[in-house]
């Protein structure tokens, strides 16, 4: 919104049009959500304690976690609400691109909303069904991939609605097959051609995968949010070289016009997830429940098949990819021998904790692991 505004009054003052840079606006909008998140904290947290909105803490689970029990949760709404008033103010808004990850976060934060006002206001230990919710993620997760196939098939020259146009009267043929293609880290000029079908198929598991994978590793004080921090920041700046011909020439990535600007919700998302871990740290004050997790792991999801960088998430996001097979490792070892576990108890972390490390351990120590894997994604940038 603002930039519409500067970018209208640049011409009677010069100084504005330094507004256009997207350092900068990114640096504001981190700031921005930064803001927000801290000022509306308070506010949320009491909100939610007068509206009895606690967390209920199962009593299979580590016993440390009993003290847990009544803690507000769906305090996630706090990291969308910063963000979104954030990416809002500070975005193009003619951007295709960010309008999509906009419905993604935003659509997967309705999903974890009713589950976890289910949960917590109805008394529904259950919350959505899983078929209930696994198939509003699966409706999100399609239409978002049809529209990203179509978005990055359209040439530099076309709009989105002219190439729509053309699908509507000759067919779907892409005039930009390359931009469909999986990257692959480490290997210069070097994709896998995965055609139409194949980029949809990918775009749904990464998006509705990563989303469960976040939501599975948010079991602990501050477990969740400072990866999905430090991983949006380094999608962030892979957003910036793709969207840039001169950067993504030179480091040999697909050119993708307007892929940059995702940078601004990768730094409202660092900002508005920094305000929330500040009432998010051990011992939490409030929990983001799947109303944040899932409205996260959605975000990053889509931003990274936006910037073809799919595998390099898996790389970053390590402890998310760790956790989420923890629990199908388990839960596929405990049917096949009818009782018996590999884990102490999934998701991994837990089994960490029943192993003797204290809480603020286990967290401390994934943020440490989760900042070597981001540097090995970024390292892709240039070792190629």
């Amino acid at each position: 919104m603002l930039l519409y505004l500067f970018q209208s009054l640049s011409s009677e003052f010069s100084a504005l049009s330094v507004f256009n840079y997207l350092s900068l606006r990114a640096l504001l909008a981190a700031l921005t959500a930064l803001f927000v998140g801290f000022a509306a904290g308070p506010y949320v947290i009491n909100k939610l304690k007068e509206l009895k909105i606690g967390q209920a803490v199962r009593t299979c689970g580590p016993q440390t976690h009993l003290a847990k029990d009544g803690t507000p949760t769906m305090g996630g709404a706090l990291i969308l609400v910063a963000i979104g008033f954030s990416s809002l103010l500070w975005m193009d808004l003619s951007n295709r691109y960010v309008w999509a990850v906009l419905f993604v976060t935003l659509g997967y934060g309705a999903i974890g909303w009713v589950d976890d006002y289910r949960k917590v206001v109805h008394h529904n230990p259950k919350g959505m069904s899983a078929k209930e919710k696994f198939g509003w993620q699966s409706l999100i997760g399609i239409l978002t991939a049809v529209y990203l196939a179509v978005a990055l098939a359209t040439p530099v020259n076309q709009t989105f609605f002219q190439t729509l146009a053309s699908i509507g009267t000759n067919g779907f043929n892409l005039t930009k097959p390359e931009n469909l293609d999986l990257l692959l880290p480490f290997f210069k000029q070097l994709s896998l051609p995965i055609g139409l079908i194949g980029f949809l198929v990918l775009t749904y598991i990464v998006i509705v995968g990563t989303s469960n994978a976040v939501n599975l590793t948010d079991g602990l004080d501050g477990l969740a949010i400072m990866p999905s921090v430090m991983v949006g920041g380094g999608l962030g700046v892979f957003a910036y070289v793709v969207g840039r011909p001169d950067f993504s020439s030179y480091l040999y990535f697909p050119y993708i016009p307007g892929s940059g600007e995702l940078i601004i919700i990768c730094a409202a998302l660092a900002g508005a997830g920094l305000a929330f871990l500040w009432f998010n740290a051990y011992p939490a004050q409030v929990f983001m429940g799947d109303v944040g997790a899932l409205a996260l792991g959605g975000c990053l999801g889509t931003i990274a098949v936006i910037t073809r960088q799919e595998i390099v998430l898996a790389i970053m996001g390590g402890v998310f990819v760790v956790e989420t097979l923890s629990v199908m490792i388990q839960t596929t070892y405990f049917r096949l021998t009818h009782g018996k576990r590999i884990f102490l108890m999934a998701p991994i972390h837990h089994h960490f904790e029943l192993k003797g490390w204290k809480e603020t351990q286990v967290v401390v120590r994934f943020w440490i692991i989760t900042f070597i894997l981001v540097l090995i994604g970024l390292a892709t940038l240039k070792i190629r």
